[in-house]
């Protein structure tokens, strides 16, 4: 995995693909040495993070992570999830970002050299071969050691380097305790 100290860099994390990996993985993730890891391999000029919070509730589980990371050297872009009762009767929420997403990492890709994006869904494999085409560098961030495998096989072979977040986990994880219980302070959605 090649990072130059001296090359622009910008994190781009999809929450609610982070949340599935890590859930799969049984990882969890300390934003803080995520953001010391990377700043440690180049000039990291922004780490972005995106996710949905659902509106109106008094408490979304999302909330105290997503204000966490606002406070604490990272971009976090958020917009309203959709509620809907499905054919059980269950009261659910769906929304993703990936049109943010986009955006901001075509509008990045003319100032950076290296782009880092935390995500899996396969429908972003023509967004990394537009950015690389700007002459950016792509390492994505998935698993492929996850059951079931949280990235889509032409997403991974699009990016120029692949990481599985198991390799970088003695890096950025939070040291596991007695309690295998999983904060759910990602996302509360589906995507659409």
């Amino acid at each position: 995995m090649a990072f130059y100290k001296d090359e622009r860099l910008m994190l781009f994390i999809d929450g609610a693909s982070l949340y599935s990996t890590t859930r799969a993985l049984d990882v969890e993730i300390d934003f803080r040495k995520l953001l010391i890891e990377f700043r440690n391999r180049g000039r990291l000029l922004r780490a972005n993070y995106y996710t949905t919070i659902l509106e109106g509730d008094e408490y979304s589980p999302v909330r105290p992570l997503v204000d966490w990371l606002s406070y604490n050297g990272y971009n976090v872009i958020h917009k309203p999830a959709r509620e809907f009762t499905d054919r059980e009767g269950r009261r659910r929420a769906r929304g993703n970002m990936n049109v943010e997403i986009a955006v901001d990492m075509m509008e990045a890709a003319g100032t950076v050299e290296h782009v880092v994006f935390f995500a899996g869904d396969a429908d972003f494999r023509r967004l990394v071969e537009t950015v690389k085409a700007k002459g950016c560098r792509v390492t994505l961030v998935s698993s492929v050691k996850s059951q079931p495998q949280t990235v889509g096989d032409e997403l991974r072979r699009e990016a120029d380097v692949f990481i599985d977040l198991e390799e970088l986990s003695d890096l950025i994880a939070r040291p596991r305790s007695g309690n295998s219980e999983k904060t759910s302070a990602y996302a509360t959605h589906d995507d659409d």
